[in-house]
């Protein structure tokens, strides 16, 4: 079990994903060990509602039976849940709010990769704020308004500023993927109390 579990009732767990921790099992015998499975050990109710990349760490949502993860699954697909990360990222950004609207596919001849695709790509809006520059490089806020594999990751390294240790869409080797899911902010789905919760950037 993972030593970050910042709630918990009877409805639905908000627990935080260490970097380097599938969020559920992959393939092979080798990828098993995630973080839903660990929940899973001590909470057997706990479902999957989202999921956060291997590399990325920070706040996950888990419901505990299928109504509470169909509810939750609905909140996010409606855009009922806040979410925000924290990343650094390559070079000084010009502007310190903005857009980011690329259309994203998955890059099936060189999974597990997405790719821009103006013809066939899912719409894919990411907002983003500058919070800082360290060392000529960007300290930034991000919303994920769509929720596309890897949009993040890919839509950074698309305008030239690629999250440090994202090796996989060309970004600077680091010790860890700079990419770290900092807060997330909903009504509870059952007593409409309004939850919190953040968690800081390990970096």
């Amino acid at each position: 079990m993972p030593d970050d579990i910042l709630f918990q009732d009877a409805h639905l767990l908000i627990v935080h994903k260490p970097a380097g921790l599938l969020s559920v099992p992959g393939r092979g015998e080798d990828k098993q060990d995630c973080l839903s499975a660990r929940i899973q050990h001590v909470f057997p109710d706990a479902l999957v509602v989202h999921r956060l990349d291997m590399a990325t760490s920070g706040l996950m949502v888990f419901a505990r039976g299928e109504a509470m993860q169909r509810e939750l699954s609905r909140m996010f697909r409606e855009r009922e849940v806040t979410k925000r990360y924290v990343a650094l990222v390559e070079g000084a950004l010009e502007n310190e709010v903005g857009e980011i609207d690329l259309p994203l596919i998955v890059d099936w001849p060189n999974r597990p990769k997405s790719k821009v695709d103006h013809e066939s790509g899912k719409p894919s809006l990411t907002r983003y704020r500058l919070l800082g520059i360290e060392g000529g490089d960007s300290r930034v806020e991000l919303e994920p308004i769509t929720g596309r594999t890897h949009q993040l990751r890919l839509h950074l390294a698309s305008i030239g500023h690629p999250i440090i240790g994202d090796t996989l869409y060309d970004g600077r080797s680091a010790e860890r993927l700079m990419l770290h899911a900092t807060r997330l902010a909903f009504n509870h789905p059952i007593t409409a109390e309004p939850l919190y919760f953040e968690s800081d950037a390990p970096y």
